[in-house]
């Protein structure tokens, strides 16, 4: 399919960022699959033991399993279209699919954010207040947090879609592996200065106000961690690195993913821009269970103990 010039509707997208890799597309075929089926298999297996051990059934834990669900969701829409594309020698992708794409992609990223903020501020009270953690901490407020982790992104990322589908497109190709927001506005043959102005804002305030949050609160948890004793600093260490980790991993995924959409990185090789571009889509959800699974005490014993029950 040549690019589409003077055309109001599109019915496909191009994606352009695919090579042919030849025979090797076999092997990078099984090198996603087997990603897959690990992210599925570890934060699927974490969601079951944190549900059904009694004990888990804690703020933080219940976090997690929000967390370890959004990793399944961003997942599950990224690799198996991933695969397809991988063996296809036709990259196209249908319209409604990729606004779907967009959907997800989004709302993937937002909801992660929103619950690394979340996670830093419950690590706060628990730390910083652990005498007044369980009243300030109730089961309504974690309900409270837990939906607006998943309401807020869905509401959002649906007002920014409705004003992308509403553009008059001139163009179908999408130097990408995945579709994305910005890459069909820069499709658009019309004004898109209000779908600009709303994708940073919308960006420029998520950024600025989960950011205070986690700069705040770290830096409560670092005051207390180093006026306190050993044992109590080691513990509060052993709660927050794995979140740092993750909130540090999935900060340099989100850069790299904003810099390769606005910016001209044509002079960067093909195949490291697809990496820089999956890199928070793959390595976010291969890395959290395994940071919680071997650094989390509670959930470490929890898994060895549902281990050993499977062997009987």
């Amino acid at each position: 399919m040549k690019m589409m010039k003077n055309s109001t509707q599109v019915s496909d997208f191009i994606l352009a960022a695919y090579f042919d890799a030849g025979v090797f597309k076999y092997l990078f075929f099984m090198i996603v699959l087997c990603a897959y089926v690990f992210i599925v298999g570890a934060n699927g297996f974490l969601i079951v033991v944190i549900c059904k051990t009694r004990s888990l059934h804690e703020p933080m834990y219940l976090f997690l399993v929000s967390l370890f669900v959004n990793e399944l969701f961003g997942s599950s829409w990224l690799f198996p279209f991933l695969m397809v594309q991988i063996l296809s020698d036709v990259h196209t992708i249908s319209a409604s699919l990729c606004f779907l794409q967009v959907f997800s992609l989004y709302t993937y990223g937002n909801a992660e954010l929103i619950n690394l903020t979340v996670m830093s501020y419950d690590r706060y009270l628990a730390i910083c207040y652990p005498l007044q953690y369980n009243t300030r901490m109730t089961f309504n407020k974690v309900a409270f947090l837990i939906a607006v982790t998943w309401i807020l992104p869905v509401f959002v990322i649906g007002l920014t879609i409705s004003l992308t589908a509403s553009l008059t497109l001139c163009g179908n190709i999408i130097n990408k592996v995945y579709c994305n927001n910005y890459s069909i506005i820069q499709l658009a043959c019309c004004d898109t200065t209000v779908n600009n102005m709303f994708e940073i804002t919308a960006a420029s305030v998520a950024v600025f106000v989960s950011g205070s949050v986690i700069l705040y609160t770290y830096m409560r948890i670092l005051r207390v961690c180093f006026s306190g004793c050993k044992q109590s600093r080691k513990k509060a260490f052993s709660t927050c690195i794995p979140h740092l980790a993750s909130l540090l991993n999935f900060s340099m995924g989100g850069s790299f993913e904003c810099i390769s959409s606005r910016f001209d990185v044509s002079n960067v090789p093909n195949f490291l821009q697809i990496i820089l571009s999956v890199h928070f889509l793959i390595v976010q959800p291969f890395i959290n269970p395994v940071m919680y699974g071997l650094n989390v005490s509670k959930i470490r014993i929890s898994c060895k103990h549902h281990i050993v029950l499977c062997k009987r």
